[in-house]
C-alpha cells in the first residue's frame, strides 16, 4: 500500500501516437504528442504492429525520469494492461486532446 501522498506525485496524461516503428528484437519506438514531442520505448513488438498504434489516444506517466532503452533515451513510460502474456494498451474510448490529465 502506498499513501494517496505518494500517488499524487504519478503524472498521467493522454497522448497522441505519432509515429511508431520497430526498434530492435522486442521494442516499438513511439513519437507522441503529449505535453510536448516526446519518444516512447515499449516492448509491444509482440503484441501490436507498428502502424495499429498510430493515431491512437494512450495514456502516458509523463513525469517518470528518462531511460535509455536499446540505445534511445525514452522520455515517459505508456499503461497497458497484461493478463496472461496478453498485453492491451490504455487508451480513452472518445478523441481527447494530447495533454489531457488523467484524474
Amino acid at each position: 500500500m502506498i499513501k494517496y501522498e505518494e500517488f499524487k506525485k504519478v503524472e498521467l496524461i493522454t497522448a497522441k501516437v505519432l509515429d511508431a516503428e520497430l526498434h530492435g528484437n522486442k521494442l516499438i519506438k513511439l513519437r507522441v504528442k503529449a505535453d510536448k514531442e516526446r519518444i516512447i520505448l515499449a516492448g509491444l513488438k509482440e503484441h501490436y504492429k507498428p502502424q495499429e498504434l498510430i493515431g491512437k489516444n494512450i495514456v502516458l506517466v509523463a513525469n517518470l525520469e528518462p531511460k535509455k532503452l536499446a540505445g534511445e533515451m525514452s522520455e515517459g513510460m505508456l499503461l497497458a494492461a497484461e493478463k496472461e502474456g496478453r498485453i492491451s494498451l490504455l487508451t480513452t474510448d472518445t478523441d481527447m486532446p494530447a495533454n489531457s490529465k488523467i484524474h
